[in-house]
């Protein structure tokens, strides 16, 4: 058997194997955890690899101020989503390789798959990368919300997570399903990525159509990122304003303190609507009618490691400049302490204020949120 046989055996093999245990679990609910190990195939002759890594994410987090009253939950992904993942890579030559990535979301909490039982719902993407660039096809992360994981001292998780306020762009929570992204990392620390997903509305060209993209610069210990994206909200028959998202990030790493900030930009229908769009303080209907569609945002946060600690602090604010001014105000402060490289605990407050009918709500890195109290304290391994 040629080598690239013995390759392609080798891949099968453990992608079935992963896959099988994970379908068997959604469909019986048996525990087919431990039959999933973490593997690395590495072929030195060939440069190709093959790795299985993940990250386990359990926590609890009590929420009040919702019209339903309190609850307290012990949840999967507070901080980060719980993952099981597969990526790999092989040489192709002349400085260009051929890669993939698929990775799962998991409940911990029950054993059911996240993403709402897509299997491979947190990426799926396969694409080429070379000296022009890298070129990936499939569901991936929009540039914007990539723009805003860099701005939060929270990397958009815990009750902190800036997305409370700050819109979540996509058309599968801050993931881009379809999408076409093209990255560059070009000299003395600058980076653009392009990318754009069809609409795929029988009919009509540009319906549900969505695009975006960003452009980085990092010089010694400052980090510049301007992300954009752009959504056509028509059908065949409606014609409907898009929404347009801007956002401007900055970190700064002064060694013992590293600062955060970010100011966003959030017009059209669909711009900015709230996490939870079930009503959750139960505001009568003609209160609530009608979204924000003229907004920015502004994110300041601070990250202060010493030793195994890291101390976190973040203020976002939300201000509506339409004629409903549906403000919001939202204050986060966390810890987190490093068990060993790969294992850390956390523990973070967080308060939200809504103005004039707003409904946004305290969530954090896999739920919506019920009310504008939260704390949260949970453990992460990633492997």
């Amino acid at each position: 058997m040629s080598a690239y046989g013995k390759r392609v055996m080798v891949l099968g093999a453990v992608v079935v194997a992963a896959i099988v245990p994970a379908a068997a679990t959604a469909a019986t609910g048996a525990g087919a955890g431990a039959q999933v190990a973490a593997v690395s195939a590495v072929s030195a002759a060939s440069a190709t690899t093959l790795t299985v890594y993940g990250l386990l994410d359990m926590g609890l987090v009590r929420e009040s101020g919702g019209a339903a009253g309190a609850v307290t939950r012990l949840t999967s992904g507070l901080s980060n989503g719980s993952r099981l993942g597969f990526k790999g890579t092989e040489s192709l030559g002349n400085g260009w390789s051929a890669l993939f990535v698929l990775e799962s979301g998991v409940q911990l909490d029950s054993g059911v798959i996240g993403q709402g039982g897509v299997l491979f719902g947190r990426q799926s993407f396969v694409g080429l990368s070379g000296p022009a660039g890298t070129l990936t096809l499939g569901r991936q992360y929009t540039a914007h919300f990539d723009t805003l994981a860099l701005a939060d001292p929270f990397a958009s998780g815990t009750v902190g997570d800036a997305k409370n306020l700050l819109p979540s762009t996509g058309d599968a929570a801050t993931r881009l399903t379809n999408a076409i992204h093209y990255a560059w990392q070009g000299q003395r620390g600058w980076r653009l990525e392009v990318q754009h997903a069809p609409g795929e509305v029988a009919g009509s060209a540009s319906a549900g159509r969505q695009w975006g993209g960003a452009v980085g610069y990092t010089m010694g210990a400052l980090q510049l990122r301007l992300g954009y994206h752009y959504r056509n909200n028509d059908t065949p028959t409606t014609h409907l304003s898009a929404a347009r998202n801007t956002l401007l990030a900055a970190v700064v790493n002064l060694g013992a303190v590293k600062l955060h900030a970010a100011y966003g930009i959030d017009r059209g229908i669909n711009s900015a609507l709230p996490r939870n769009g079930g009503n959750p303080y139960g505001y009568p209907a003609l209160a609530i009618a009608g979204q924000t569609t003229d907004s920015t945002d502004v994110l300041l946060g601070v990250s202060a490691p010493w030793g195994p600690h890291t101390v976190l602090a973040s203020y976002v604010r939300k201000d509506d400049h339409g004629a409903t001014a549906r403000d919001a105000r939202q204050v986060a402060l966390g810890h987190r302490y490093a068990l060993a490289p790969r294992l850390d605990t956390y523990m973070v407050l967080a308060r939200l204020r809504n103005h004039n009918g707003a409904s946004y709500t305290l969530g954090n890195a896999s739920e919506t949120g019920t009310g504008n109290r939260a704390v949260s304290a949970g453990i992460r391994y990633r492997f």
